[in-house]
């Protein structure tokens, strides 16, 4: 073969390739049931190929904080929720999932390098967050967004009112949640807060490598923390009662939740919470979306 010929075969070949994944962007969304884990729990599904997995979230009343009084004062006063349906994502999104938003320029690029695209995104702020549901909303004509506090706390407890959704046992942490151990120790041997077992990752972990809670939610604690859709609030007086975030112009914060791989389980703790301003950036925080349901 010449090498004029040579040049016409790569260039052949670079415009399927490029058709095919402008096909795969614009490919029409069907929503598909994806089968639950564990068996029993809420329906799961997904809008798009390469868009998230999704919980069917049930409509309930809750009492939201620091329900054992062993937290900070920002987890205050407990308070009654309630809380319509919705969906939420079965996992933090992941690598691979903001790769395809970038691909359709509505997110920006990811560093360069081989890392897992099933670990969480991370280094993504509160405002780059929003930029990725937008994104999804287009994608997908359906309404997605961050979820609120009120309704992070709900599904993580899942119906439970214990210390983390597995119960109140810090010894199971590693079964459940990837927070900080032997393994993150041996990784950061400058820290000296490690819980005794072992998770088997130093940092971040694919999502769905620990176990999922009563509704199949996984990595809700550890992992990385995750942004919601609320303003940081000193503590719950004047929360809204009916699981909608609680936002005002000009928040200085935006509140996160979970605790991350770098973080003793007393940070995993479900009633714990944070906050950072919306430009913020770390490798221990990323996000999980929420959609509205009819």
């Amino acid at each position: 073969m010449t090498a004029r010929a040579w040049l016409q075969w790569g260039l052949a070949l670079c415009a399927v390739a490029f058709a095919e994944a402008a096909s795969a962007q614009h490919e029409a969304c069907v929503p598909t049931r994806v089968d639950p884990t564990p068996p029993g729990a809420p329906v799961a599904f997904r809008d798009c190929p390469d868009t998230p997995v999704l919980v069917t979230i049930p409509a309930g009343r809750f009492r939201m904080g620091d329900l054992l009084d062993n937290g900070a004062s920002y987890e205050k006063p407990v308070h009654e929720v309630s809380v319509r349906r919705y969906a939420l994502g079965r996992y933090e999104i992941t690598r691979a999932e903001w790769a395809a938003c970038a691909l359709a320029k509505g997110c920006d690029e990811l560093p360069a390098g081989a890392a897992d695209p099933q670990l969480p995104v991370t280094d993504v702020s509160w405002d780059q967050a929003q930029r990725y549901v937008a994104w999804l909303t287009q994608r997908t004509h359906q309404p997605y967004r961050l979820p609120s506090e009120a309704e992070w706390e709900y599904a993580v407890r899942a119906g439970s009112e214990t210390q983390y959704s597995w119960g109140n046992v810090v010894e199971f942490a590693c079964q459940n949640a990837n927070g900080f151990d032997r393994a993150g120790r041996k990784a950061h041997p400058q820290w000296d807060w490690q819980i005794e077992c072992d998770d088997g990752y130093g940092e971040a972990a694919p999502v769905g490598r620990y176990a999922p809670n009563a509704w199949g939610l996984h990595d809700m604690l550890g992992n990385v923390w995750e942004w919601v859709a609320d303003c940081w609030h000193a503590d719950y007086t004047g929360a809204p009662a009916d699981g909608r975030a609680w936002v005002e112009d000009g928040c200085a914060k935006r509140v996160n939740r979970g605790g991350g791989w770098g973080n003793h389980p007393r940070s995993l703790r479900v009633s714990n919470r944070d906050g950072d301003p919306a430009g913020s950036r770390s490798d221990g925080l990323g996000f999980r979306v929420a959609r509205d349901l009819p």
